[in-house]
């Protein structure tokens, strides 16, 4: 794990998730391999981005003895990917937090406005009390991230980390401005965006080569 310049960009950079993310990027990898290694990914990012979950005490049998320990203390998190791409990586992070809670939100892109629209989110109860884990493979304008952030607040969400496989710059930069208080978690910091939105050199299009569709 490094931190760059913001000490709220993490970059997740394990030599495991290196070597999956070299896989997934290679255009000759099919769909079913992307998809089991989107979700591989997601569950190794998930010990980081859980690193600081809070503790209480707690006391148990062993079959031998009582013992004075510790487990999650307070609601249980929850994990909303951003439809439809962030679906990808839910399934490795339920591998390891089973109990956890997931909400779902999904955005299309107005073609006049060229802004993201609401169209769908459901997510479960006490949303002021938990951890949201906001999943989304790519961070490429930030357009998606920030208004699925904004949107989730005004549902009483309050405690945030955004989680992504790829990031560009100005998909960092942008989100860092719009809510200063989500930490980023991403697996590698790309080089920019091209004139058509997509992460240099990126991996393509995360939810259509996820889901087969063009």
């Amino acid at each position: 794990m490094r931190i760059i310049d913001d000490p709220k960009v993490i970059v997740i950079d394990h030599p495991l998730i290196v070597h999956k993310l070299t896989q997934i990027r290679n255009k000759n990898t099919g769909t079913n391999e992307f998809r089991r290694i989107v979700n591989e990914i997601g569950g190794l990012m998930v010990y980081e981005i859980t690193r600081d979950l809070e503790l209480e005490d707690v006391e148990i049998e062993t079959p031998l003895a009582k013992l004075k320990t510790k487990q999650l203390a307070g609601e249980k998190l929850c994990v909303c990917p951003i439809l439809r791409a962030g679906l990808g990586m839910v399934e490795g992070i339920l591998q390891l937090i089973p109990s956890a809670r997931v909400g779902h939100i999904g955005l299309y892109r107005n073609e006049e406005t060229l802004e993201p629209v609401e169209y769908f989110a459901k997510f479960p109860n006490k949303l002021e009390d938990r951890l949201i884990i906001v999943v989304d493979p790519m961070l490429a304008t930030g357009g998606r991230a920030v208004s699925a952030i904004s949107l989730i607040k005004k549902r009483g969400g309050k405690n945030f980390k955004f989680v992504c496989l790829v990031a560009a710059p100005e998909g960092v930069k942008r989100l860092r401005e719009a809510h200063p208080d989500v930490p980023i978690y991403i697996a590698a910091l790309d080089d920019h965006l091209n004139d058509k939105g997509y992460i240099v050199p990126g991996l393509g299009d995360a939810g259509d080569r996820i889901f087969g569709t063009k």
